[in-house]
């Protein structure tokens, strides 16, 4: 990728969720909600803080995260949609997904 966020802006790449539900029904593409998931792909280098100090970020390059329904902008770079949000706007990061869960 060709791109650098600034400040405590990161990019995110939503994760799909999956097209059926527990009990086996099919969901259309017309029905879905945008996913409210993704892989941190960029990170900048943080915030600036009342005496000036750089604050790192929480998050970093590869974490899954969680954030809300309008959150970010939606911007294409390379031929993929991806976000551009500031961090205050993820709710949290995902330790453990289900795919590592069966894993175990």
């Amino acid at each position: 990728m060709k791109f650098r966020p600034l400040h405590d802006r990161v990019v995110v790449r939503r994760i799909e969720a999956d097209a059926k539900t527990a009990g086996g029904i099919i969901i259309p593409d017309t029905a879905k909600e945008k996913p409210h998931q993704g892989e941190i792909l960029a990170t900048g280098p943080g915030a600036r803080n009342e005496k000036g100090d750089v604050v790192a970020l929480d998050v970093k390059p590869g974490d899954i995260v969680l954030f809300g329904n309008w959150s970010g902008t939606e911007i294409r770079i390379d031929g993929e949609d991806l976000l551009i949000m500031k961090e205050s706007d993820i709710m949290g990061v995902v330790l453990e997904t289900a795919t590592q869960q069966k894993a175990a």
